[in-house]
């Protein structure tokens, strides 16, 4: 029997395995709308046996993307778009999930293959808006600070975005809390110097996170799970680290979250990062052990084994897996092969499975 294959529950909602789709931004949305280019990219993981998929960080408001080629779900027209690709996801056995961001002193950058140099209002960007008025490096425009009003502003964005997913379709919501982007800006004491309600102790700079998830848990179904995907640490000494993570997934738990989507970094351009094989599935680890919260592992998990190993051990109650899905559509298939799981191929594909 293969854990990685076994089915698992969270809520009412059922996954056919534990492999998931980390969400991966595509840099091909026209003012935010999803295009023939996210259906087929999409479909294809679902077509390829994941047992779940999610789209990419979805800005919550226009100044929260990435760069002006990000989806967006900040009107019912972005959510119109999204719904034929929740639709065939689902259609394929996989669940269909999408995770919500804002990118905070981060957003407004170019595609990866043009520059991803910062633009600047005027020409393609916008002005960029963080915790704290500093900069994300030294080539980075100044983000302006958001007022105490503002941030009531920003739950309300990411509260009427996830209605929006439920309406599209999507069965899953992540929040997205890591990789240097706004919510983690407020938790991290790199980015977050403010001296209100907001910034300071692990509390306040944990409070407008707090506030998001608590207001996405309030529209979204009771029978549906919530994930939020967190950098367990910033890799620099004075920044955010596992001991807050802990402290900080104690209290999402609290607030309705049911998985923790461990990954880390992406605050500071300059962190010294030990990459390698698993290399985060230890964060995981730790907070499944401490308090009891299903997690997800991410982060070069590559070899059928590998995601095998992760899950049998209890590591992780799910493996999250992002560039070996772009270099494999169809990973999960030949995975299960290797492993010795018979698993249902897509009927149109099905005279090419091996004997």
């Amino acid at each position: 029997m293969s854990k990685l294959f076994s089915r698992f529950k969270l809520r009412d909602l059922e996954f056919k395995n534990r492999i998931f789709v980390s969400p991966m931004c595509q840099y091909s949305a026209q003012d935010g709308m999803a295009q023939p280019w996210h259906l087929v990219h999409l479909g294809g993981r679902a077509v390829g046996g994941a047992g779940l998929v999610m789209v990419e960080a979805t800005a919550v408001v226009p100044e929260g993307r990435i760069s002006p080629y990000d989806l967006g779900l900040w009107s019912d027209r972005h959510a119109e778009a999204l719904a034929p690709i929740a639709h065939f996801i689902a259609e394929q056995g996989a669940v269909p999930a999408i995770q919500l961001a804002h990118a905070g002193r981060k957003a407004s950058t170019d595609a990866p293959w043009l520059s991803r140099s910062p633009l600047v209002p005027g020409n393609g960007g916008w002005q960029v808006v963080a915790p704290s008025a500093i900069p994300f490096s030294p080539d980075s425009p100044q983000p302006r600070e958001l007022a105490v009003a503002e941030l009531d502003e920003v739950v309300s964005a990411f509260s009427t975005a996830a209605k929006r997913s439920l309406d599209a379709g999507f069965k899953v919501v992540e929040i997205h809390m890591a990789h240097g982007y706004l919510l983690h800006q407020f938790l991290s004491p790199l980015s977050n110097l403010r001296n209100d309600a907001y910034g300071g102790s692990l509390e306040n700079r944990a409070r407008l996170p707090l506030r998001v998830a608590r207001a996405v848990r309030a529209v979204w179904p009771k029978h549906l799970p919530l994930f939020v995907r967190i950098s367990a640490t910033d890799w620099v000494e004075g920044g955010w680290d596992l001991p807050q993570s802990l402290q900080f997934c104690r209290w999402l738990k609290e607030a309705g979250v049911d998985l923790i989507d461990c990954s880390s970094g992406g605050m500071t351009p300059d962190a010294k990062i030990p990459v390698g094989p698993g290399f985060q599935t230890p964060f995981a680890t730790a907070i499944r052990k401490e308090l009891g919260i299903a997690v997800g592992a991410v982060g070069l998990i590559t070899e059928p084994e590998q995601a095998e190993q992760i899950v049998a051990t209890g590591s992780a109650d799910a493996v999250f897996l992002a560039r070996e899905l772009l270099r494999d559509p169809y990973w999960p298939l030949h995975a299960a092969r290797k492993l010795g799981v018979d698993v249902p191929w897509p009927v149109q594909y099905v005279r090419a499975k091996p004997a």
